[in-house]
Parts: structure tokens; sequence; C-alpha cells
């Protein structure tokens, strides 16, 4: 049994060594857009379905609370964790709307919408990124197994390079607290409590 269990880690490591070595500027491009956005003063938005909301809920409380250092609260909203308004907006309108919706009423310019997923497929994710667009905002998507239709419509898409569901998030999720790790840095060292 321990053979079998370790051998998901050796397919992690062997999944992470060929996103490391594929997403290089990608994953610096993404940093990019998420420095712009807080030094800008603009606010975070994350969302995604399943597995995906909870890595989306997870990583803006990363940004609101703080990662390894002590440093400001920086402005991060899940858009999974309305129960009110998921429902109402999925029984008035669609669940397709249910991450658009709150984007019309909360996204600005100079916000950026981050969209988690591993297929790039749903059509609540592609609605959202509509939705950032006629408002002014950027996007932002963590995706795999090709990036799918999403990766037009974003500004960025980081495409990991693998089709397993799980992979997908367990590297985006590396990704997403790498760049967390770089802005609590960057902040931290702006307000001198590095």
């Amino acid at each position: 049994m321990a053979a079998d269990l370790t051998a998901h880690l050796r397919e992690l490591s062997q999944a992470a060594a060929l996103a490391a070595d594929a997403l290089g500027p990608s994953m610096d491009k993404a940093a990019s857009l998420v420095r712009a956005t807080v030094q800008g003063g603009g606010t975070l938005f994350f969302c995604g379905n399943g597995g995906s909301a909870a890595d989306a809920q997870h990583m803006a409380t990363e940004y609101t609370v703080r990662y390894l250092r002590r440093r400001r609260a920086l402005a991060a909203i899940a858009l999974t964790t309305d129960t009110s308004a998921l429902t109402a907006i999925g029984n008035d309108f669609s669940f397709d709307e249910v991450f658009s919706r709150q984007v019309e009423a909360l996204c600005r310019p100079g916000d950026l919408l981050i969209l988690h997923t591993t297929s790039g497929k749903s059509p609540n994710l592609l609605r959202a990124a509509d939705a950032a667009r006629a408002k002014g905002a950027l996007t932002l998507a963590l995706s795999a197994k090709g990036g799918g239709p999403l990766a037009a419509v974003v500004d960025h898409c980081v495409v990991v390079p693998v089709d397993r569901t799980d992979r997908a998030q367990e590297i985006q999720l590396c990704i997403s607290h790498a760049i967390c790790d770089l802005i609590d840095h960057e902040t931290a060292l702006a307000e001198g409590t590095v």
C-alpha cells in the first residue's frame, strides 16, 4: 500500500517539474497582473467550480489575512462564498450567471478577476470573464487540458500542462501560492515589516 501512496507524490513531482520547465514566462506574466492590481489599489476577485471554488476561497484568504509575512490586508474576494447570492442568482437567472452577476455588481477598472478551472469550459466562468471585460477589469485564468475556450477570452491564461484534474489543481495551487509569496514579500518589504 505504501508504494501506491508514494506513487501519487512521485506523479505530482513529475507534473510539477514539467510545469516548472514550461511555465516560467507565463507565471511571470500572471504575477505581474496580480502585482499591478495590488500596487494600484485594486481588488482581486476569485472564482471557480468544485475543487477550483475551494482553491479560489483559499487564495482570497491568503491575500486578505496573510501568507508568510506580517503585512497589511490586501483586497481579495472569493465570489464562491456568498450562498445567498449564489442561490438567488442560480434560482432567479441561471447557474451560468452566478459569477458574472457578482462581477457586474462589484468589479471596477483596476481590479483583477482570477478564474480557477481545470477545463476552461465552464459557462459560468466564460460569462464571468465577459462581465469583467465589460466592467474594465482584467482577467487571469489558471487552467489545464489545453486551456479550453476560456484561454481565448481572458487577458492571460496559465495553462498547466497536464490532463488530470487533481494534478492540475495541485499545480495551480502551488503556482498561486508562489505568486502570493512574491506579493506578500514585496508588500511587507515596502511597509518595512520584513
